[in-house]
Order: structure tokens, then C-alpha cells, then sequence
């Protein structure tokens, strides 16, 4: 596991170890690591370092700094280094010196700065730093555009300019660099984990900022976390003791919920799987180790339910969800449970009274908070606003992306950053209830049932796409093989 921090928490607590340190030696520290991964990056790409173009984008102040001193290192490897000066009046003394000193070229003049990024084996985005908000300003959206024109790998020193490092979003007309990888100083920040797709793999530089840094704001969960926490049956457990979940989904219009949550509770080693609704047959047909039947009323005595998929949304949908949530055990909520929960009030209050898990996406989350004064808009800040619906809710919130945020009613948030796509599919979603819900009857803590199927849930889908778009039905097909890979990080 790891924390992020915000950019001010990080900056609080840089402020000590530079009062301690000698003027510009934390610089040199955070430049020479960036110039590390610099030099593999030039290395894999052509096979060799000397004579092989770099082009640094300087702005203002420190971050500009950190890719003057980078480009000191990179020139005494033997790089042929320019740097371009987006704000020559501002640029960092100290490194800008050094960089003459090494004697690199120095640009400021637009024109002859966008073909020497077209020519370069490699870009060090230095614009601007993790203070910086809002678009980038010109002339930089012109120079970033011809790295992606040219196809030139960026590396973005700290964060990726034009990118709101405490939010992952990218504001006004769109402009922002799209890093080929990201190098970043004594803590991770929220963007490196909210938009991956800006941020490429990221590089962390320890300059010893671990003492000083508060709790952090957000936490990610590693496969061995994951596999550390999943449910592993014991010499003395039996198919009860190892929990049994209850799924009410599906239907006769969408039989298919059904079958794919029902499967995946079974394959995430649930003890027992009991079903209930009018899909039973094909549940049965699909899953004959689950003990089906055609109503909640009967399907006897379970540890957790997971409800919602394919479920409907009239009333038999909403008596349906009534009767889990008032059965005193966990209860997952999902798809047209979500939608009915956001309608009724009643509902509402009664999953605030259990122990409630709910699993939108933007959609179904915009439904949920419906009901809350200035309804929060995770398209502006999802931890915020998974943070914030889930105290006001009284459940915990599972948001849906591709920045998966768990949010706790007590504070606590986690955040899985996807490495693919791959799970923008209809039905995977089923799937993830199906494995959540086989978690919560285990016995695990909602944030950590959350936190653990999202993570084996992205680890299906990398193992079953083999590069592609995957249907859900191989996402839940792979779920034993994702299982398995956490259990054996442990």
C-alpha cells in the first residue's frame, strides 16, 4: 500500500527538510533522479545516450529549475540538450547557469523551439509545477503539440503540465501534456493515481520527505494488499464459516446480470452462493454449485447480499431491495438498486442504517446524490465527491471509472488506478458486484471489500483481454487466475 498527498500537504512538509538542507541541494537531488529516469528512457528508445536529443520546456520558478538541473546531469552524460525558455525574465537562476555552464543551447524564440521538439529523441516537461492550475498558456500548447505530433516521448518532471495535479482534470480548451512517463518528489500526488492516462508509469524520488508528511489523503491498494486480505479457507472452515452471499439480480428481460454476478461471487471462493429471482433456471443452467431459488423471501439464511443488477426498477424491484436491507446483514448495492435508493428516501435511510456498499458510475452516482444540496459533480473532483456522498449517505462509495475511488463514511479513501480500459463493457460491472459481495459475506471491511474487487476486478480483465476490449463474461472467466496472482504477491 501507498499514500498520496496533496500538493499542499507535500509542500508543508518540504519546508522543514529545506530548512535543514543546504540551499538548492533537494533541487540537485529531485534533478539527478529525474535525470535517471531520463537516461533509461533514451536508452531503451535508441540504445544510447550520447549525442541523443534533448529538448527541456523550462517555465518559472522550481519546477523550471528541477528540469534546468536535469538537463546539467543529461549534458554531462553527453546529451545534446536545449532548453526552452517559456518565461526567460523568470527562469531559475542558479540552473540556468549551470545549464549555460555545460554549455547546452538555449532557445527562447518560438519558431526555432518547435523544431528542435520535432527533432528531439526526447522532451522534459518542466512547465509548470504542482501550485500551477488551469490550461497551459501559450506558447506551450503549440510546443506540446508538436512533441505529440512528432510523436516524441515527454517525460513530465513532477506532474504533467496542464494537468490539475490535485484533481486529475485537465481544465479550458483541453491543452495539456500526455507524459510517456512521470517522475515525481517525495510523495505521490493525487494526479498520478487519478489520471494515469496523462501520467504514464510514475517514478517516485525519495529527497526525504517521509517524517515530515501527515496521514495521507488518499491510500492505493497493492496486489499484496490484495492478496493479503482476500479470504483463504482454513483447516477448520466449512461452506458456511467461509461466508455465503446472497445475490438478488437479473430477470427475465436481463438473465444475463444474473449469471455473470452469481459466477463471480462462486469464483471469488465465496463458501456459498445463494440466488434468488426469476433468472434462477439460468443461474442454474450457468452455476450448478449455487443453490437457486425464485425470491429473496426463501432463499434462506446468508452473510451478505449483493442487489441490483438487471434487478428493475418498479415495485417488486424496490420490495426486493427492502427486504436485503432490513435482513441485518451487509448489503451491496448496484445498478437499479442505485437508481432506487436515489428515488426514495425511505431506501435511502435504511441502507444508512446497515452496512451498506454502493457501486455506481457517473450515471447511477449522479441518481444517488440527486437528493443532496449542490449535488457534489465527480467530473470536478472524484474523491470529493465520493468523499463527501458517502458521509452525507451513510454508506460507502464505490465510484466506477477509470480512476476506481472507494470512500468510506468515515473519511477513509482509496483509489485504484486502472492500467486499461478494458472494463468499459456491459456487464462487468455484474461482475464486480458479484466478487464484492462474495468479500463482504467473508467478512471483510467494506473499504476493503471494495478496495479488493476492484483491484482483482482491473486484474481480470488484464489477464482475459490479451490486449483488446473483453467481454464480461472473460473478465469473470479470469477472476480464479487474478485470484491467484494476489495470493502469490503475498
Amino acid at each position: 500500500m501507498y499514500g498520496v498527498w496533496t500538493p499542499e500537504q507535500v509542500q508543508a512538509a518540504e519546508e522543514p527538510v529545506l530548512a535543514r538542507t543546504p540551499e538548492g541541494a533537494l533541487m540537485r537531488r529531485a534533478a539527478y533522479g529525474a535525470a535517471g529516469v531520463a537516461l533509461r528512457m533514451l536508452g531503451e528508445r535508441t540504445g544510447g545516450v550520447v549525442g541523443r536529443r534533448v529538448v527541456v520546456l523550462v517555465g518559472a520558478g522550481n519546477n523550471g529549475g528541477d528540469g534546468l538541473w536535469a538537463g546539467v546531469e543529461l549534458r554531462r552524460r553527453g546529451a545534446a540538450v536545449t532548453a526552452v525558455l517559456l518565461s526567460p525574465d523568470r527562469a531559475h537562476p542558479a540552473g540556468l547557469a549551470a545549464l549555460r555552464a555545460a554549455r547546452a543551447r538555449v532557445l527562447t524564440e518560438v519558431e526555432p523551439a518547435v523544431t528542435a521538439v520535432g527533432r528531439a529523441d526526447l522532451v522534459l516537461d518542466a512547465i509548470v509545477g504542482t501550485s500551477a492550475r488551469g490550461g497551459l498558456r501559450d506558447p506551450a500548447p503549440l510546443l506540446v503539440g508538436a512533441a505529440d505530433t512528432a510523436r516524441v516521448p515527454v517525460l513530465a518532471i513532477d506532474t504533467p503540465s496542464g494537468v490539475d495535479p490535485l484533481v486529475g482534470t485537465v481544465p479550458g480548451d483541453g491543452s495539456a501534456v500526455t507524459a510517456a512517463e512521470t517522475v515525481t518528489f517525495g510523495a505521490r500526488k493525487p494526479v498520478h493515481v487519478l489520471n494515469r492516462a496523462r501520467c504514464g508509469p510514475v517514478t517516485l524520488i525519495d529527497i526525504g520527505l517521509g517524517p515530515e508528511l501527515p496521514e495521507p489523503t488518499v491510500r492505493v491498494l497493492d496486489a499484496a494488499d490484495v492478496g493479503a486480505r482476500w479470504p483463504v479457507p482454513g483447516p477448520t472452515d466449512d461452506k458456511y464459516t467461509q461466508g455465503v452471499v446472497g445475490i438478488a439480480a437479473g430477470s427475465a428481460t436481463y438473465p444475463g446480470a444474473a449469471v455473470l454476478a452469481s459466477g463471480a461471487a462462486a469464483l471469488a471462493t465465496s463458501g456459498m452462493v445463494r440466488y434468488a429471482g426469476s433468472a434462477a433456471d439460468e443461474v442454474r443452467a450457468a452455476w450448478p454449485e449455487v443453490v437457486a431459488t425464485d425470491h429473496v423471501s426463501d432463499a434462506g439464511r446468508v452473510q451478505a447480499w449483493a442487489v441490483g443488477p438487471g434487478l428493475g426498477t418498479d415495485d417488486a424491484g424496490a420490495a426486493t431491495l427492502r427486504h436485503v436491507l432490513d435482513a441485518g446483514v451487509p448489503v451491496l448495492a448496484d445498478a437499479d438498486a442505485i437508481t432506487l435508493l436515489g428515488a426514495d428516501a425511505d431506501l435511502r435511510a435504511r441502507a444508512a442504517a446497515t452496512t451498506t456498499l454502493v457501486t455506481p458510475h457517473a450515471g447511477e452516482f449522479a441518481r444517488l446524490v440527486a437528493s443532496l444540496d449542490d449535488p457534489p459533480d465527480p467530473a470536478v473532483d472524484r474523491v470529493t465527491a465520493a468523499r463527501r456522498a458517502a458521509a452525507e449517505l451513510g454508506v460507502t462509495v464505490l465510484l466506477k471509472g477509470n480512476a476506481t475511488v472507494v470512500a468510506a463514511p468515515d473519511g477513509r479513501v482509496l483509489v485504484h488506478p486502472a492500467g486499461s480500459s478494458w472494463l468499459a463493457t456491459a456487464g462487468s460491472g455484474d461482475v464486480l458486484s458479484g466478487v464484492a459481495g462474495a468479500l463482504l459475506a467473508a467478512g471483510l471491511d467494506p473499504v476493503d471489500a471494495a478496495g479488493c474487487a476492484a483491484f482483482v476486478h482491473a486484474r481480470a480483465a488484464e489477464l482475459g483481454s490479451a490486449g483488446s476490449p473483453v467481454p464480461a463474461s472473460h473478465v469473470q472467466a479470469a477472476l480464479s487466475d487474478a485470484i491467484r496472482s494476489v495470493r502469490e504477491a503475498v
